[in-house]
């Protein structure tokens, strides 16, 4: 439980049926690592909420501090991956390192599932009976793309009450158990930033500045200076004073520590296909089987949350890394990004993206 109203209803819902139910909330970020104190990114009242829910709802509650955890194998390789100019997603390395990976092994011998306030669905197969990913029925609050990388070992014994829900219905049944976090505010941003700090200005104290050009894509020529490769995400607006119109970053340097910028109609800003590295099917050992084909296999394909899926052709190179080609040139695709594979509304698995090519490159 989070102390949000996703977890609370789930909680309800599980309360009301069958199960020796209890609830364990995650403190995932040690602010004394940042600022000294022991107070900070709203944990201590997001477990004041949880504690109050559980007694509204009569069931047992612990914290778990996982924030080693979560530092060792989700922050610290995230800090690389922006120091080196990619644009990793910590949301997603946190639901398989963390709430299904170090918080299951803390729990293994004590439960039998897992259930979470996530907006997913679980299915079976009909002949061999493997646990299934699927989008919900509420598809603005579609969460399946940051379950993408868990194994099928964490999906078996994942249990995800609000599949069929709206965000309406979820809030109307807190509102009729009474409890508190039927009208609680969504969550906005990443829980160790914050919501009132710039992202840019908060790795700036993890990482150090590293000063280097601005690059105009068409002429060669310099206009403007970066603070750091970390600072900027493909397809961002630039943000250079005293240009005559408006660029956006269209390529990262790491190894020049340059950034250059194209106007948002040139060619630099559009994917035509990407490869992807560390890929991970749900089914590890029973990838699709269309990848090795010449024709390959048909999907559809998200690189960001909340982006509509888009069709795409994906196959397993020479090298074994996927390649994905879009059917429609896609804009603002970057190195480090999530590309997570679905055949219809089965999410299938996920890989980190290594490669672009775009619509300018031959």
């Amino acid at each position: 439980m989070s102390g949000g109203v996703d977890s609370s209803v789930t909680a309800k819902l599980l309360a009301q049926q069958d199960y020796d139910l209890s609830a364990v909330f995650m403190r995932n970020w040690d602010t004394r690592d940042e600022s000294g104190t022991d107070t900070g990114c709203e944990w201590e009242k997001d477990w004041e909420d949880v504690q109050r829910v559980c007694r509204t709802l009569d069931i047992p509650c612990r914290m778990v501090d996982l924030s080693r955890d979560y530092w060792t194998r989700v922050f610290e390789p995230a800090l690389k991956a922006w120091e080196l100019g990619d644009t990793p997603n910590p949301d997603i390395w946190c639901n398989r390192e963390v709430k299904f990976g170090a918080l299951m092994d803390r729990l293994a011998e004590n439960i039998e599932f897992l259930a979470t306030g996530h907006y997913a669905r679980k299915a079976h197969d009909p002949i061999s009976l493997r646990p299934q990913l699927f989008r919900p029925l509420d598809r603005q609050k579609d969460q399946t793309y940051y379950l993408s990388s868990i194994p099928e070992a964490s999906l078996s014994k994942a249990i995800f009450p609000l599949a069929d829900l709206t965000k309406s219905d979820v809030r109307e049944i807190a509102k009729q158990a009474g409890l508190h976090t039927a009208s609680r505010d969504e969550s906005m941003g990443i829980c160790f930033v914050g919501e009132k700090r710039r992202f840019s200005d908060f790795l700036a104290e993890y990482i150090p500045q590293k000063l280097g050009h601005m690059i105009d894509l068409r002429t060669g020529q310099i206009v403007g200076e970066h603070r750091g490769l970390w600072a900027y995400t493909i397809g961002q607006g630039a943000r250079v004073q005293g240009l005559p119109e408006k660029l956006f970053i269209a390529r990262k340097d790491n190894a020049t520590n340059e950034i250059w910028l194209a106007p948002g109609s040139h060619p630099a800003l559009s994917a035509s296909k990407i490869t992807a590295k560390h890929w991970s099917w749900i089914w590890g050992d029973a990838p699709p089987l269309a990848i090795d084909t010449p024709a390959g296999l048909r999907a559809r394909l998200q690189f960001r949350h909340r982006m509509l899926d888009v069709p795409c052709t994906v196959r397993r190179s020479a090298t074994d890394a996927i390649e994905i080609s879009f059917d429609e040139p896609q804009k603002a695709v970057a190195p480090g990004q999530i590309a997570t594979v679905w055949d219809n509304d089965w999410c299938l698995g996920c890989g980190t993206i290594s490669g672009v090519n775009t619509m300018d490159m031959s």
